[in-house]
């Protein structure tokens, strides 16, 4: 019998590695009601323009869009409402002194299933220049023209 996968993903922000440097990443809870909850695993999210603020002890996902559940009824939830985190208190104190430093944001990765809950993925973040990000395409088409390499020479 095969190992089975842990976590399973739900939305990711593919264009965060692009468009930041990732410097850390933490794992974060998230309240969400259930028609959020049954949107998500239906793959209805999507994290690519969202953030978190963290203020007054408090991180909240902002501008994350999920979809409205196809069979919810008059109680369905708000798409792009404020989600608040579940973080432990030294790492809001840690986060909260990170986006106070000029460049630094928190940005999500990814939002996945882990043991039956729904987690967020966060990462510390640094914006990228153009020549940074000129910098890692070159870098990508330079592994992937190895692989290619590497590929044909076992062929």
């Amino acid at each position: 019998m095969a190992a089975k996968k842990q976590d399973h993903d739900l939305a990711s922000n593919n264009k965060a590695f692009y468009h930041y440097e990732i410097i850390e990443m933490l794992e974060a809870g998230i309240a969400l009601t259930g028609t959020e909850v049954k949107s998500l695993r239906d793959h209805g999210g999507n994290i690519t323009d969202s953030y978190v603020i963290v203020s007054s002890g408090k991180a909240i996902l902002k501008n994350a869009s999920i979809a409205a559940y196809r069979f919810g009824n008059i109680h369905n939830h708000e798409e792009k409402r404020e989600r608040v985190l579940l973080l432990h208190k030294q790492e809001l104190v840690r986060l909260e002194n990170v986006t106070q430093q000029k460049g630094l944001t928190v940005i999500p990765l990814a939002l996945y299933l882990k043991k039956g809950k729904i987690k967020v993925k966060l990462g510390i973040a640094k914006g990228k220049k153009a020549y940074d990000k000129r910098e890692s395409i070159k870098e990508r088409e330079h592994k992937q023209s190895m692989a290619r390499a590497i590929k044909q020479e076992r062929e």
